[in-house]
């Protein structure tokens, strides 16, 4: 063993990125490695650098001849150790369930990488790092607050040319199930008038998933509404400008009643202040982003009564898409409230009658 070589793990960390990001890698299904995750590959890299320095943990590999008993139980206990450790930091530093889960997914397809790509036997340890997920809140606005942004006149008074503006892009985005990127890069392109019907088709840019869904008229009326110079047909804001927005149109609305925001670390459910010091709770409208305009027609349509397999094609979710079960067990719980509220009103009926 004392001439056994020893590999610095971070230099081939770099390595694996730069095969990223020359499209060297694909995915099982086939498809390349998009930017983003190249990008959070870096993101990867930074964090176990910094994770090294702070714990003085020295980040090597050594190949595993596969003839030693010894040598193999002495890695088996160092690849423990770096994963209680840098998970451990992860926590140490704030972070929940799905951050540390998504890292140590990375890490375990940069090992797997190193196994068949670099012929370097890591060992199958790496393959017991477990990957926490978190359940997290789904955020939606409900069927009565998506038509007081549509139809509620007086709530339009209210708005400032820049609100109606973020009024008009949310609720066309509650509408259409689309990734944000994919919603602001929507052109007349997009558009498809068939038997006097008004289509929006897009290809994702995300999963490739080709979507067409029917447009109603008040989405017709935003398009319309805001008739532009130029091929978008959709005012252009950033993300973060969009999600500061957003939480003022809500606000404006009256959606400021108390909402707690809950998070998991290692399983356990914890409570996420706005003002930790005060002990202070988020506010609904607090909590609005972009993601809610996705997740709002996805649960709306699934709470309305359309079918699984109807929303799938339109939100272009997979089949046994995981993600997209969080919806239909999110929306089941709406309606068995609506259901027991249902029977509860029955049952005082029948009470008086008794």
């Amino acid at each position: 063993m004392g001439n056994q070589k020893t590999y610095p793990l971070l230099p081939l960390v770099s390595e694996f990125i730069s095969a990223t990001k020359r499209n060297k890698r694909g995915k099982s299904s086939g498809k390349k490695i998009t930017k983003d995750s190249a990008k959070n590959y870096e993101y990867l890299f930074k964090l176990l650098e910094s994770f090294s320095v702070e714990e003085n943990f020295e980040l090597n590999i050594k190949p595993i001849s596969g003839k030693n008993a010894r040598e193999f139980q002495s890695q088996r206990a160092y690849y423990k150790k770096l994963y209680d450790r840098f998970t451990n930091y992860l926590y140490g530093k704030g972070h929940y369930d799905n951050y540390v889960g998504t890292n140590i997914k990375m890490l375990k397809a940069v090992f797997a990488w190193l196994n068949d790509e670099k012929g370097i036997n890591t060992g199958p340890f790496f393959k017991n790092f477990h990957v926490c997920k978190e359940h997290i809140q789904i955020i939606v606005l409900s069927p009565e607050q998506l038509n007081y942004l549509i139809n509620n006149q007086e709530f339009d008074k209210k708005l400032s040319p820049k609100l109606r503006r973020v009024r008009d892009i949310f609720v066309f985005g509650c509408t259409v199930a689309l990734r944000f990127s994919d919603l602001m890069a929507l052109k007349r392109t997009n558009l498809e008038i068939l038997n006097g019907n008004t289509y929006l088709k897009v290809v994702s840019k995300k999963t490739q998933t080709f979507t067409r869904v029917k447009l109603p008229e008040y989405a017709i009326d935003i398009i319309r509404r805001n008739n532009r110079r130029g091929s978008f047909i959709l005012p252009r804001l950033a993300n973060v400008n969009l999600n500061k927005y957003i939480k003022e149109l809500g606000e404006l609305a009256g959606w400021t009643h108390t909402y707690e925001k809950l998070r998991e670390i290692q399983g356990r459910p914890v409570t996420v202040y706005k003002n930790a010091k005060k002990r202070e709770h988020y506010r609904f409208c607090d909590l609005i982003t972009t993601h809610t305009m996705r997740r709002t027609t996805i649960t709306t349509m699934l709470h309305l009564g359309m079918d699984e397999s109807s929303v799938r094609r339109i939100s272009g979710h997979a089949p046994g898409s995981q993600e997209f079960y969080k919806y239909v067990k999110y929306s089941q719980s709406l309606l068995d409230e609506k259901t027991d509220e249902v029977f509860q009103k029955l049952q005082q009926k029948l009470s008086k009658i008794a």
